[in-house]
């Protein structure tokens, strides 16, 4: 069982950045591929990046491309997503998961852990 917790939500304007993190409970966090996701009211979950286990691969959604980055740190069983240029229909909560085996996948129910989400709010 893999804890996942994550932190760095909140309000911020049009354009400016904030930085995510999900906090792992185990030391095995190497061992997991990581996605984050974003979830509307009302609406399924949505892809936004992942990366393998080592750190070395990953992907984006398109509309994400050149503003976001997803990063981890295995030695604090740490994984980012850094988030640039927010657009206020970004305002979503945004949630980390974690899939067993070194690739990542972009379909939410290849994940094996989830997060609580943290609330991302972009105001105009």
């Amino acid at each position: 069982q893999v804890q996942l917790v994550e932190s760095g939500g909140g309000l911020v304007q049009a354009g400016g950045s904030l930085r995510l993190s999900c906090a792992a409970s185990q030391r095995t966090f190497s061992r997991y591929a990581m996605g984050w996701f974003r979830q509307a009211p009302g609406a399924e979950r949505e892809f936004v990046a992942a990366v393998t286990w080592s750190g070395a691969i990953s992907d984006y959604a398109d509309s994400v491309k050149g503003r976001f980055t997803i990063s981890r740190d295995n030695a604090k069983n740490t994984a980012y997503l850094q988030m640039n240029s927010l657009k206020p229909e970004e305002s979503d909560v945004y949630y980390c998961a974690a899939k067993g085996g070194s690739l990542y996948s972009k379909s939410s129910g290849d994940y094996d852990y989830w997060g609580q989400g943290t609330q991302v709010t972009v105001s105009s």
